[in-house]
């Protein structure tokens, strides 16, 4: 448990830090310890969002959904997901 929020907290500082790419894998390895824990897989898919990694986001928010219903980070989080995909969708067609 120590571990696991070690790790959870040195990715919340990467995230303050704009680091999202380290943040992503200080939550991933989070993961590996817990993998019920709603919280890290929210703050992933936000490192995902930042990082334009749509699908990825998506797919995070979709485990918590499907843990928790009605986490309402993981709902609007995963709108963000959607919609990044639709503008890259759009983008692609005009090429």
């Amino acid at each position: 448990i120590e571990k696991f929020k070690r790790l959870k907290n040195e990715g919340n500082d990467f995230v303050k830090m704009g680091e999202y790419e380290e943040a992503a894998n200080k939550y991933s390895e989070c993961m590996k310890l817990n993998t019920e824990e709603c919280t890290v897989y929210t703050n992933r898919a936000l490192c995902y969002l930042k990082l334009d990694k749509y699908e990825e986001a998506k797919r995070d928010c979709d485990h918590v959904l499907q843990i928790e219903d009605s986490n309402v980070k993981a709902f609007y989080r995963r709108a963000l997901a959607y919609k990044g995909l639709q503008v890259r969708k759009k983008n692609m067609a005009g090429i």
